[in-house]
């Protein structure tokens, strides 16, 4: 996952956030792969409802475009 500084996250928009309050940052196919994993430690934990886990992941899909064929074969191949 690229790194995104303190600076870098704060100049996001909202819209780069697929969790509450500026949380989980999606701004790369990288981070949003991340906020899914998160997600659902956090569900699977009991510390995140179903409805929360079911946003965060919509708008981390929207960011790795699972419909668009050529980029989930340049994910596989980053693996």
């Amino acid at each position: 996952m690229s790194k995104l500084s303190s600076a870098a996250r704060d100049k996001l928009p909202a819209s780069k956030f697929a969790g509450p309050d500026r949380s989980y940052p999606i701004p790369d196919a990288s981070h949003a792969a991340n906020a899914k994993a998160r997600a659902s430690q956090a569900f699977n934990e009991g510390r995140m409802s179903e409805s929360q886990k079911a946003k965060i992941d919509a708008k981390a899909n929207k960011v790795l475009s699972y419909g668009d064929a050529s980029k989930m074969a340049k994910l596989l191949r980053k693996g």
